[in-house]
């Protein structure tokens, strides 16, 4: 017990929600220490200035984003910034020898034309962008394990995907009828004051958002494409909602055996999900919550199947936070560094 080592961990960008998830979660994971808090726009501040509610538990200032002092300090950095920000970084951070996952969608297309289609940012950093993993452990347990640098999903690609996966990769469903409805609470926006996202413009509201152009789209038509063998396109319309944290996606689709009945889907997902301790599939006739989620790690799928119109309805629901974005990084961490996938991480949510 004397020998033991604690890694040495850092967050670039720990001022938003992102960011304060992964302090709380980092400080509680038995094998890293949090040595480095990094950000732009409160340099000089510290943590507790900016949370409060964490000052008694975080002593550690914000401090510049200097790529070659974060390399000497950390072994692992997690990059919890904009997209178009992690790509400046990153290489230099690769190149010191760290393994980096970034949260945003910088490092998650395996065609960066698609990235700058979407993004509209133009890359310089191919090279370290070849290397890269997507985060989704379900999916890419294997070569999470062995990457450097991992590109973790966005949130609704997380909740979508989970509820495709084994349609797809089983080859279940006609691919091009899939529809993904899905619904996040105001949190995924970010901690940045916007309109839409105040009390008087979100309470007592739902509203549908970026229509037919979404940028987490060409995320989930990439992945359901590599499960699927050949280029799937997807219809994917999001919703804000009145509630903080959560995101419920709702998936529809035609099957390929209208035969096909609930028990039997619930037994295909069950063992396409048998070695994944954080997918939990529901009993018959049980349907998911976001509040059974909120504040763990867990993704909860549901299954129905409409013998009427021989489609199978996927219901997922994840906490956006927490499996749909700081969570998932640290079970890739996890991965990356050989220890037990549930490490450190919520297994229970808050409840009610």
């Amino acid at each position: 017990m004397g020998n033991f080592r604690r890694v040495p961990v850092g967050i670039v960008g720990a001022s938003g929600y992102g960011g304060v998830q992964l302090v709380r979660l980092l400080m509680e994971h038995p094998e890293v220490e949090l040595v480095y808090l990094g950000g732009e726009s409160s340099t000089g501040k510290s943590f507790g200035d900016l949370y409060p509610h964490l000052a008694h538990a975080v002593n550690l200032p914000i401090e510049t984003v200097e790529p070659e002092m974060i390399a000497h300090r950390c072994e692992v950095v997690f990059l919890s910034l904009p997209n178009g920000l992690a790509c400046q970084i990153a290489p230099k951070l690769v190149e010191k020898g760290c393994k980096v996952l970034d949260l945003s969608a910088d490092y998650r297309f395996s065609d960066l034309a698609t990235y700058t289609t979407w993004y509209g940012t133009e890359r310089s950093d191919r090279s370290t962008a070849a290397t890269a993993v997507y985060g989704l452990p379900e999916l890419y347990r294997d070569r999470i394990a062995e990457a450097q640098i991992v590109g973790c999903p966005g949130c609704y690609p997380t909740a979508s995907l989970l509820a495709l996966s084994p349609l797809l990769k089983q080859g279940l469903i006609v691919p091009e009828t899939a529809i993904v409805d899905a619904k996040s609470g105001t949190s995924g926006g970010g901690r940045q004051a916007k309109v839409n996202l105040l009390l008087a413009e979100a309470d007592n509201s739902l509203a549908p958002y970026n229509v037919t152009r979404h940028r987490h789209t060409p995320e989930i038509e990439q992945i359901c494409s590599d499960l699927a063998g050949h280029e799937v396109t997807i219809q994917f319309t999001p919703h804000l909602i009145p509630m903080v944290r959560g995101i419920l996606a709702t998936v529809y689709a035609t099957l390929r055996d209208p035969g096909l009945v609930r028990d039997d889907l619930i037994t295909i997902y069950t063992a396409f999900y048998r070695n994944c301790p954080w997918v939990k599939i529901c009993d018959s006739g049980v349907y998911p919550q976001t509040k059974w989620a909120s504040g763990s790690n867990l993704c909860y799928i549901g299954l129905e199947v409409d013998p009427r119109t021989g489609r199978v309805i996927v219901m997922s629901a994840i906490d956006n936070l927490i499996k749909g974005q700081a969570g998932q990084a640290i079970q890739c961490l996890n991965l990356m560094m050989g220890w037990d996938e549930t490490l450190g991480l919520p297994k229970l949510g808050f409840y009610p």
